[in-house]
This record gives C-alpha cells, structure tokens and sequence, in this order.
C-alpha cells in the first residue's frame, strides 16, 4: 500500500505547519535537524544551507511570532515524496516577511521527511 494517499495535502500542510510551530518557539533547528534527509538543503535569500549551517542560522535568528499559510498547493512526485508550495506571512515585532516558500518532502523510514526547501522574498 502507497503511503500517499487522497490525504496527501492535508499530511503535508500538518508537517509544514509543526516545522512553523517549533520555529516560533525557538527550537526550529532542532525540529529541522529531526525532519530532514540526511542530504537535504534548505536554500534562502543569499544562502544554501546543509544540515549544520541550518542549525547554526536558526541559532543565530530570533523565532518568529507569528506565521500565516496562503495558497497551499501540492504536486505529487511518485509515490513516496510531494511538494508543499504556498505563500507565507510572517511576523516579527515590527518586521513582516511575505515569503513563496517550497517544501519537498520524502517519505522515508516511515516518516515524511524535508528533502529541500526553498524561499523567496514575495
């Protein structure tokens, strides 16, 4: 039986939405270094970040405090892996990023993993 199933968006969003969850309570480098392949990039505004400089970066940056998801869409890619893309909004006192952000994400191990993420500035 396919792990990906009519629930597919509804498995990804959940996914998404906990890595935003533990960024906003200050431990998304220790959530990403769970949930990522073991070879997977995370590639942001003047950067492309393995495994150690993701965690470093989330060090170094305060949480968020707050996030929207807009416009989620998935594609499909075989049975064992999807992309998640949407737009984002988040808050941080008075800074407010609008974000196209990608999550690729592979089932793997029985869990969904980040194979790759990207943002981009709206």
């Amino acid at each position: 039986m396919t792990e990906i199933t009519d629930d597919l968006p509804a498995r990804l969003l959940h996914e998404e939405h906990a890595g935003w969850r533990a960024i906003l309570e200050g431990h998304g480098g220790e959530h990403y270094a769970r949930a990522m392949t073991r070879d997977a990039l995370m590639v942001v505004e003047g950067a492309m970040l393995g495994r150690d400089e993701m965690m470093a970066a989330f060090r170094n940056t305060p949480p968020w405090d707050s996030y929207e998801l807009h416009e989620p869409a998935v594609i499909r890619l075989g049975d064992h892996a999807g992309v998640l893309v949407y737009r984002a909004v988040a808050r941080r006192g008075d800074d407010t990023a609008n974000l196209r952000m990608s999550t690729t994400y592979l089932y793997d191990d029985g869990a969904w993993r980040v194979a790759a993420h990207q943002q981009t500035p709206a």
